[in-house]
């Protein structure tokens, strides 16, 4: 399966001033996969060790020689590491943070040698008296795969390339095939796990017990990682998610999952889902200014998590609703296709907001910042796609030009442009 990051990590290896490189994401999203495939394919060599499962790392990282460091991987891993042919990769550096102090000594002292770590719940280990090497790593962000990514896994190069190019009249002419595999993507959602078992042959339960297998494991994650007074508060914030997507308004707040639940007593717990990924949160700004970033509103937010098909196991949608018509794409008041929206944007790294106005009459989906232009988005998995919001949005602030996404082909409206909603991660794809 190709991920798109595939080629930062080539831009990486042939940096002229390279650091050692944190992959960082959350649980399951491939990390291990992507980077022993680089290596594989990029390097003569490979020395792979994973903290998980080395007992004597304290020897390993006794202290921060780096020559040192590097004689006893090649023993451990039965690899002569050499520079600049051979990929040095640390895996699962959550279990034994002093992995990432390392970093910092191979930038400073051995910075001919190609070093890549990945780790789940990489974040939480900056508050562990651990000396995290700031300004002496690389830092690339994976997330679950893209419906483009998807595409290509499931249909081929050829098919994706033609999502790729924007040609919509080529677009337009497949668009009942995109329909299908934006249908099976609902479904099977980004994990490459499921994807792997789905593309194999796995049918729509096997692909399940895959999506709750990856659940468990997140759960089993808050009582091992965080702090067991913030664990009660994580599995709330965690569980609610869900049924607040599914509400007409799709804002968090803490008393829809405790009675007299108060933000100062879930801050920690929700920053610690987001720290690890699993959780998104889009802020409200009441004005489409630049910078996004100043005029965010920390109090008033969205919540997602990170993945559709993970969002269809939670809520225990069934195959048949998903992949026969077209419905899942309109029930759970949209949830589905405002999540499945904002997966495909926030790989690309862009300010992503949401605005509302304090009457509550004006609200646009998301407003996005995507180099130096505000861009209004409104999502719409209905047929009917009355822009009613959008619209006033647009005539108030008649600088900006609204995107829309929706089951229609594309069109150019002029205060507006309508984008099928299986393209909205090309949109801002350079």
């Amino acid at each position: 399966m190709k991920r798109l990051l595939y080629n930062k990590l080539c831009e990486w290896k042939e940096k002229e001033h390279r650091k050692p490189l944190i992959l960082n994401g959350a649980r399951q999203v491939g990390k291990t996969w992507l980077l022993k495939s680089f290596g594989e394919n990029e390097y003569s060599k490979v020395a792979y060790i994973s903290c998980e499962r080395v007992k004597n790392l304290d020897a390993l990282f006794s202290d921060f020689d780096t020559k040192r460091i590097v004689r006893a991987l090649s023993a451990m891993c039965k690899v002569d590491i050499t520079p600049g042919d051979t990929l040095i990769i640390i895996d699962e550096a959550q279990e034994y943070p002093r992995a990432l102090t390392a970093l910092k000594y191979f930038c400073e002292d051995a910075s001919e040698y190609h070093v890549a770590v990945a780790g789940s719940l990489l974040g939480l280990t900056l508050h562990r008296g651990v000396s995290f090497p700031v300004g002496k790593v690389d830092i690339l962000q994976l997330y679950p795969m893209t419906f483009l990514e998807f595409v290509a896994a499931v249909h081929g190069e050829q098919m994706a390339e033609v999502l790729q190019s924007k040609d919509w009249s080529m677009i337009n002419a497949l668009h009942s095939q995109f329909v299908e595999l934006l249908r099976q993507y609902y479904y099977v959602g980004g994990m490459p796990g499921a994807v792997s078992a789905y593309i194999g042959g796995a049918g729509p339960v096997a692909v399940r017990e895959i999506h709750q297998q990856i659940l468990q494991g997140y759960t089993d994650d808050f009582s091992k990682h965080a702090e067991n007074r913030e664990v009660p508060r994580i599995k709330l914030i965690w569980d609610g998610i869900p049924h607040s997507l599914a509400k007409e308004n799709k804002k968090f707040q803490y008393s829809d999952i405790k009675p007299g639940g108060r933000a100062s007593q879930f801050e920690m717990a929700l920053q610690w889902l987001i720290d690890t990924g699993l959780v998104y949160r889009v802020n409200r700004i009441t004005s489409p200014v630049m910078p996004l970033r100043f005029y965010e509103e920390s109090n008033i937010y969205k919540l997602f998590i990170l993945d559709v098909g993970l969002l269809g196991a939670t809520m225990q949608v069934t195959a048949e609703s998903v992949l026969i018509g077209d419905n899942i794409f309109s029930e759970y008041k949209g949830a589905f296709t405002e999540l499945f929206v904002y997966t495909q944007m926030v790989p690309q790294g862009m300010p992503i907001c949401y605005f509302s106005s304090n009457d509550s009459k004006i609200e646009v989906d998301f407003v996005v910042q995507d180099g130096g232009k505000i861009i209004p988005v409104e999502v719409k998995a209905e047929e009917n796609v009355r822009s009613k919001s959008l619209r006033t949005f647009v005539e108030k602030y008649s600088n900006l030009k609204g995107l829309r996404f929706s089951m229609k082909p594309y069109v150019d409206q002029g205060w507006m442009e309508n984008v099928p909603l299986y393209a909205c991660g090309e949109v801002f794809r350079s």
